[in-house]
């Protein structure tokens, strides 16, 4: 079967490997889509914290079942996703039913061998029937789920004002996801183009491009007030520190990002307004079902968002193109 490794930062080399063995508690995949992350670009580019090389990337999984144990509810041929956060379920976290933050996870494409590859061997625990979405739809439910996730955490409310610093598809997940409990969302972010597709395409109420005026243009938008909830999903160290600046006094400020680097900010600004500040890791069984009723729904734009798809086979010479903003990447499918 034709793999794809990324052996160092940059280095993606196709090999021919022998197809899985399925071990007894396991679901072999023939996988059919995977969506390019922004965690498989961080591979690619070097600046993804908990990986070692070489490693086989991806973990937006949609497939279908070649062979499958018995009483687990899936058969030859059905559709399916992954949900690749591999989970302990013993752990303090998986305790709370906290899975997307075990302590002992493996996430399939970072801490695993992941689906740049024609077949894959899964815990069946972990193996979803993706009822009434397409193969195309079923691989973009995980990026979506992060960000439902996010807004979960944040318990974003009717009404209240969010702000999603970085547009990227994790940013837009949160962005569409704050959009449907009822908020006032604002887009921030460098590229005029995702502040616009935003607008257009994911009901954002309003756009700013980061600059030298964008603070006074932000606090122009609140009445001097700011936001209620702040989403940083830009995978900056500098952006993520400066967000500080836009919570409103009560309000709560939301990392979907993550960096190598240390966060520092100002006690006493943060202090003075009381505000909450939150990590969000991953995402939960609960959040992959909200996104699955909200694409049934008709909710989720993904004919909008799957902007560019590739072969496998062109993976190698074509996934550096990725990374050119010119090329307007909004979400990638490798097709197997």
């Amino acid at each position: 079967m034709l793999t794809v490794i990324c052996e160092t930062p940059g280095v993606l080399k196709a090999q021919e490997n022998p197809r899985p063995t399925r071990q007894p508690s396991e679901v072999l995949l023939r996988v059919r889509r995977v969506g390019v992350c922004g965690t498989d670009l961080h591979i690619f580019t070097g600046n993804q914290p908990y990986l070692v090389y070489p490693r086989v990337m991806g973990h937006e999984i949609s497939g279908t079942v070649e062979e499958a144990p018995e009483g687990s509810g899936l058969a030859t041929g059905d559709p399916v996703f992954v949900m690749p956060y591999l989970s302990c379920g013993e752990c303090i976290a998986c305790r709370q039913g906290k899975t997307n933050c075990c302590v002992n996870i493996q996430v399939l494409g970072v801490h695993r061998d992941g689906a740049f590859t024609e077949y894959l061997c899964v815990p069946a625990a972990f193996v979803h029937k993706a009822e009434g979405v397409s193969l195309d739809q079923a691989a973009m439910v995980e990026f979506l789920s992060i960000g439902a996730h996010a807004v979960r955490r944040a318990e974003v409310k009717p009404g209240q004002r969010v702000l999603v610093v970085g547009t990227g598809p994790i940013g837009m997940a949160a962005l569409l996801f704050a959009g449907l409990r009822g908020a006032q969302v604002t887009a921030l972010d460098t590229r005029a183009e995702r502040v616009d597709f935003c607008k257009q395409h994911l009901g954002a109420h309003a756009g700013v491009l980061i600059g030298p005026d964008d603070l006074q243009a932000l606090s122009a938008l609140t009445q001097g007030e700011f936001y209620d909830v702040v989403f940083d999903a830009t995978g900056n160290a500098r952006a993520m520190e400066r967000g500080f600046q836009f919570i409103a006094h009560g309000g709560r400020y939301v990392m979907v990002s993550v960096v190598r680097d240390n966060i520092t900010f100002s006690d006493p600004e943060f202090h003075k307004r009381e505000a909450t500040l939150l990590g969000s890791r991953n995402a939960t069984v609960e959040d992959f079902e909200t996104v699955l009723s909200a694409m049934r729904a008709g909710q989720i734009p993904t004919d909008e968002l799957n902007t560019h798809r590739m072969p496998l086979a062109r993976v190698p010479a074509d996934f550096e193109t990725l990374l050119d903003p010119k090329q307007g990447v909004v979400k990638a499918l490798i097709e197997c």
